[in-house]
Formats: C-alpha cells, structure tokens, sequence
C-alpha cells in the first residue's frame, strides 16, 4: 500500500479521497492555488502546498507545477479525483514516465475512451449496443449530408473530444443540416482543439442511466448497479439515483454485462463508468465512458455499502476485488442533489462569503462538502459547493427524505438552487419516475 498521495483536486472530492487515505492509513497532501489558501482541503491533508494563482489553467491544470509538488513532498502516487486532469491522458503519462501511480486507468486507455469515436468502435466490436452512428469522424458537409441519408432524422452532432454539451447540436431537417454542422465544428475546435465530430441517431426523450464498475490489475471486473442521471440542465446532471425507477433485474443484468464486457475487451482496470441512454422500450445504448471517480458516486456507496474510493486506491495498489458479482446487493433507495452556488431561476453562479450555515442530519443522510461557516466561495471554479445524499428502503422514502433534508439545509450570504431541489422533489413526474433528460428544461 502507498505511504504518501498527493490530490491533484480541490473542494468535497479533495476530503472524500482524504478520508479513505486515512482509512487505509495513507498521508495525504494537498495542493491548492492561492485563491484556495483558506479551503478546507488544503487545512485538512497531513501536508499541502501551492501550486499557483488562482487561474485553473495556472494551478489545478498545471501538469508541471504538480508534478513538481510531488517531488517536493515525495509522493508514491497522485488521485486526480474529477474534473480538472482526471481525464487528461498526457497527466497519466506523465505520472507513468515519473514512476508516479496514476490511481485511475492507464493513460492509453484513457486516451482511448476519452475519444467518443474510438469508444463507439469498441463497444461495437464488444458487441455493446450503439444507435446508429457516422461510424467515423466528419470534417466534411457534403459527407456528412450522405451520412445524415443513411442515419435519418432527427440526428444529432457531437464532437468527437470533450464534453458538457459543447460541440453538440441537434438537427431535425437535411436543410439545416449544413449550418449546425460547421457550429458543431467550430464550437468543438475552440473549446477542445479538435474540430473533429460525428453523427449519430437522436434517441428522443431518453433516460440517462450510467453502470458504475470495478476492475483490478489481475482480471476480475464487477459492476455495482445503475444509476439514474436523467435530471440535468446543459448535460450537466444535478439529482442522480440509485437504482433507477425504469430499470428491473432483467435490465439491470443486461447492462451491467455489457459494460463489464466492454471493460474486458479493452483491458480497463480501476473504477469508472459506463455510460448508456434508454429509451422508452428499454432499449439502451452505449453513450461513452468516464474513466475516473464520478460526482455521484455516493449513491451507489449508500446502496452497496461498497467504500468505492477505497477500493479505487486498494486497485491502484495492486490488491485484488475482495468480492465477485454474485456478492453485490442493491439495497434500498439513494438519492443525491448536488447544491450549487448560483440563482435557482437564471443558474448565474453566485460565488461569495458564507455568512452562516446548518448542514442536515439524521439517520441515512450524509452530506460530502468542503464549505464552512465564513468561507468564500471563489469564483474561479465549478460552483458545486456541496453534495447531499439520502438512502432508505424504497423510493418513494427516499424522496420524502431528500425533501426534509433540503428544507433543513440552510446556507446565507449566497444564493444556491436549494429552492429548485425541493421543487423538484415534490413534481408529480418526478415522483412517478416518469422522467428523461429533458424533465428539467420542460420543468424550469
């Protein structure tokens, strides 16, 4: 086991790895920009150190300034949490050549899923359903225009790199084809570098389910269940659930095998997540997947009682799955909101100083945050200022639960979308679990 881990992150996820270092008896350091002086994370590690002003792209990106916190504090391994450079195949590598442990995924698989186009291919060869797709990168209108013939309509374009909708534009007519494809473009070649996209068929009103999986360095793969990921604004999720509403045993054990299969064929080790949309049939497809812990992880702790972010650092270190598939147990019903600094009706973040706040309580509800009374909150990062999470025997508890914990939940001095979670919370749909990613947009 590692003595020493430096966390390339900052805020809740930051503590979260902390306190599973702690469990296996590991020391942690923390790095932190300057506008991150005062946080939580950089407080609570054995050790911390600043890597820079408060620009991302100067500190928490900065693959050299990080490496050399590692020399300096003479780490074994670095946790990259999410976000920032958990993706980022060159940090990997990086950390490889350095005989730095990476705890995530090698960075050849990484770069591999982190392309959406090589990541189709091999769910296809993996025999993983895919909606009916390009099949290649587009750069060209008039190919595109025969791709769009033999795909059909609606349709839609999505960069071949990156994420959170950028790149991404949905097409109903061949006529407006042309246009939304060179946006498409554009788009994804200012904000990834990479002009390169493709097509695929639009799976109208789906649900977005995700399967969380496990996989060590000697074979042994496991999945943990669903999670639902449907209530979202801009691709970008703020409720999730585990399980889903729509999804029973049957389902369940289909897509779970297909992403462990997928896992198989292209050798993935560590955590990670494959994502699948649904449609109203119950027919699903392969999405993409996210090589790294995700945001939502609690949900599917508080259902399997699976530590999964010390089982990410017990796989990093060369330990086996100490449990095999007929081993994990769904129980009960979790259910999480991320609560963001930012106005519930214009979602304008809302950073600023924390002039008082109460977190809630009680049996089966847990809250993962790095704020405190007092703090302020910097406006030169995601505004995700803190993630609560319920669990009880059904769903319809769970709800209620959530309920009573958001109205509990009380933070002054800044706006946050508290009020939008208890709305949604009491949504006739929404208790129904008649829901698709775009609940929220008809909802607001």
């Amino acid at each position: 086991m590692f003595s020493k881990v430096l966390i390339a992150n900052r805020g809740e996820i930051a503590l979260r790895i902390m306190r599973a270092c702690k469990e296996l008896d590991i020391k942690t350091v923390a790095v932190y920009s300057e506008a991150d002086r005062e946080s939580l994370h950089a407080k609570s590690a054995d050790g911390a150190i600043c890597i820079g002003p408060a620009k991302s792209s100067e500190s928490y990106l900065n693959i050299s300034s990080i490496i050399s916190a590692v020399e300096v504090v003479d780490a074994e391994a670095v946790h990259p949490g999410y976000g920032f450079l958990a993706e980022s195949a060159a940090f990997a590598e990086v950390c490889e050549k350095c005989g730095l442990k990476f705890i995530g995924p090698s960075s050849q698989i990484i770069r591999l899923m982190g392309n959406k186009i090589q990541a189709k291919k091999e769910a296809e060869k993996a025999n993983v359903p895919v909606l009916p797709w390009s099949g290649c990168g587009l750069t060209d209108e008039k190919e595109a225009l025969e791709v769009s013939k033999k795909v059909g309509f609606p349709l839609i374009i999505k960069a071949s790199c990156g994420g959170g909708g950028r790149g991404m534009r949905l097409v109903h007519t061949q006529a407006s084809l042309g246009s939304a494809f060179h946006m498409a473009g554009r788009e994804a070649r200012s904000a990834f570098g990479d002009g390169e996209v493709f097509i695929e068929r639009y799976c109208e009103r789906p649900r977005h389910i995700e399967i969380q999986i496990m996989a060590d360095e000697h074979g042994n793969i496991v999945h943990l269940g669903e999670r639902e990921c449907s209530i979202q604004r801009r691709h970008q999720k703020i409720i999730e659930e585990s399980p889903s509403p729509v999804v029973d045993e049957k389902l369940r054990d289909k897509m779970g095998e297909a992403a462990v299969r997928l896992c198989k064929a292209i050798g993935y080790t560590n955590i990670g997540t494959v994502e699948f949309l649904v449609d109203k049939d119950k027919n699903f497809y392969f999405m993409e997947m996210n090589a790294r812990v995700q945001v939502e992880h609690p949900a599917t702790e508080m259902t399997t009682g699976i530590d999964i972010l010390k089982e990410q650092i017990n796989i990093s270190a060369g330990r086996r799955l100490p449990f095999k598939q007929e081993d994990i147990r769904m129980e009960g019903h979790s259910i999480e909101c991320r609560i963001n600094a930012e106005d519930p009706k214009t979602f304008v973040p809302s950073p600023g100083k924390i002039t008082a706040l109460y977190l809630p309580g009680g049996p089966g509800v847990r809250v993962d945050t790095a704020i405190y009374c007092n703090y302020t909150v910097p406006s030169q990062y995601d505004p995700l200022l803190a993630k609560l999470i319920v669990h009880a025997s059904t769903r319809r508890e769970a709800i209620k639960k959530m309920s009573g914990a958001l109205e509990e939940f009380a933070i002054s001095g800044i706006q946050t979308n508290i009020p939008l979670l208890i709305e949604v919370m009491k949504d006739h749909d929404f208790i129904a679990g008649t829901i698709d990613i775009d609940f929220l947009s008809r909802f607001s």
